[in-house]
């Protein structure tokens, strides 16, 4: 079996931060720390093996900081599917999905019930492309 098939059969769980044109945007949020949001999350995912990505823009902007919890091939498998965050700004949903990620996110671990509440609609592209 080759690397890429091996990888992809143990792909942990992700986060998918936006930081384009809103996200991330201290001039437009400026009583958000972004850069120790993110400094958090990627020092989380270090620690407990979760990863962590950046993206230029993933669309909500009115619900802005987005983040996409992606699950891990056993969290898919196991009917986990991409999930959508918005509002993600202060402290306490940090910590909310810093722990469900710790946790295994989407299809493995059940997210804190505060977390469930900024869950969001994904753009209809991502709607879409999560068909094909």
């Amino acid at each position: 079996m080759n690397r890429a098939v091996i990888r992809a059969a143990n792909r942990p769980c992700t986060l998918v931060v936006c930081r384009g044109c809103c996200c991330g945007n201290p001039r437009k949020y400026p009583g958000t720390d972004h850069a120790w949001q993110l400094e958090r999350l990627r020092a989380a995912a270090a620690e407990h093996g979760f990863q962590v990505r950046t993206t230029d823009c993933l669309g909500p902007c009115d619900q802005a900081n987005v983040i996409v919890v992606q699950p891990s091939t056993a969290g898919r498998q196991a009917g986990g599917r991409a999930t959508w965050i918005g509002f993600a700004m202060d402290d306490d949903v940090t910590d909310d999905v810093l722990r469900w990620a710790a946790d295994g996110g989407p299809g493995t671990a059940k997210p804190p019930a505060t977390l469930e509440l900024q869950f969001i609609r994904p753009p209809r592209e991502a709607r879409l492309g999560a068909r094909r």
